[in-house]
């Protein structure tokens, strides 16, 4: 389809200035759409040129404003050139804001996750975000740099130039160059997806450019403790201070299903009474999910509570260390323990305990 595309210059009579002059105004029409815009230059009416839309005659006047109106007509005509190759549709009104410097100019995938990064940080700032995440974020952004730099020898590359292969070859700069698991790999490629779907959302792209899936996240055998196992934990050989609390921490999401940054989070105003039977209970939010969750606590949780009870002068039941600080403890005291497993905090949730957090009316 032929596109229709014309600049004319037209004298605006009616906004007359005091000198006798009146401004030249420019009107610009692309396939049935129009835009305005003032010249910024006025001319006396007797010298100009209703039919050619140009001053009339030799004068000097009349040639300054003609070379002036060639050179507005040049700048309009290569930015409506400019956003035909790079968009394949223009409007008028978008031709117009190219030339006076109001377009949006051509977003770059580094730019929108550099905005979106500082979006997420004031989030995490605020509560609405977990840090685990950002730190997430912050080690794809270190990893799609790196690939940007060894694949096309760039920092950054504008969305309008990012075609379907793009994603395939940073799965597999990730395999090859990075060693990441195939799961790793998907998990790292979920933001540049998302980004590039915003991107879509708000007019910088005309449509999503990668394929639906490429690399496929695979099912993993999740790791467990076994009855046996947990109470050779429980049954722990004596051990100093540090090792035993967090072994104790770690008894706690076992038996009430609670991840580690919900018990990072667990404030004494979240432990409540029943007044009719006098049970104890946890009341309060998974972070994850916003979630409420409401877990009664039994002997075990109550006990390991009691026993570290003052230790926090904040509010928070437990002085919750670091997340990996508390894993590399755990796993020398699984050691301790003879239990041979990579383990992981998560695995206090995990199946072969599932009774004891059904009896805490968790699942």
């Amino acid at each position: 389809m032929r596109s229709t595309f014309s600049v004319i210059f037209y004298l605006k009579k009616d906004k007359a200035k005091k000198d006798g002059t009146a401004p030249i105004m420019g009107h610009i029409t692309m396939d049935g759409t129009q835009a305005q815009f003032s010249c910024k230059v006025s001319i006396e009416p007797n010298l100009w040129g209703i039919k050619g839309g140009r001053a009339i005659g030799k004068s000097v006047t009349a040639r300054e404003v003609n070379r002036m109106l060639d050179k507005l007509r040049a700048g309009i005509t290569r930015h409506y050139q400019e956003i035909m190759e790079r968009d394949s549709f223009v409007k008028a009104e978008k031709v117009r804001n190219a030339f006076l410097g109001l377009e949006y100019r051509c977003q770059t995938l580094i730019k929108i996750y550099d905005h979106f990064m500082e979006d997420y940080a004031k989030k995490v700032d605020c509560g609405m975000k977990a840090k685990s995440t950002l730190t997430k974020y912050y080690a794809v952004y270190s990893h799609l740099k790196d690939f940007l730099q060894s694949r096309y020898h760039v920092s950054d590359i504008a969305l309008k130039e990012i075609q379907p292969t793009f994603i395939t070859d940073f799965e597999t700069y990730l395999l090859a160059e990075k060693h990441l698991h195939c799961n790793s790999v998907w998990v790292y490629s979920c933001p540049v997806r998302m980004l590039l779907h915003r991107a879509v959302e708000n007019g910088w792209l005309m449509y999503y450019p990668f394929p639906d899936c490429s690399v496929p996240k695979g099912e993993t055998e999740k790791g467990f403790l076994t009855k046996e196992e947990l109470g050779q934990l429980i049954n722990a050989p004596k051990m100093n201070f540090k090792r035993t609390f967090i072994r104790d921490l770690f008894l706690f999401c076992t038996f009430t299903g609670l991840a580690y940054i919900d018990l990072k989070n667990l404030r004494e105003e979240n432990i409540v009474s029943n007044p009719l039977d006098g049970s104890v209970w946890i009341h309060t939010h998974r972070q994850k999910t916003s979630v409420e969750t409401n877990v009664r606590l039994l002997d075990i949780p109550l006990q390991i509570m009691k026993k570290y009870k003052g230790l926090c002068d904040d509010g928070h039941v437990f002085p919750v260390p670091s997340y990996n600080s508390c894993k590399m403890i755990l796993r020398t005291v699984m050691k301790k323990c003879c239990i041979h497993k990579h383990i992981t905090w998560h695995m206090a949730k995990h199946r072969e305990i599932r009774k004891y957090q059904i009896t805490n009316r968790l699942v």
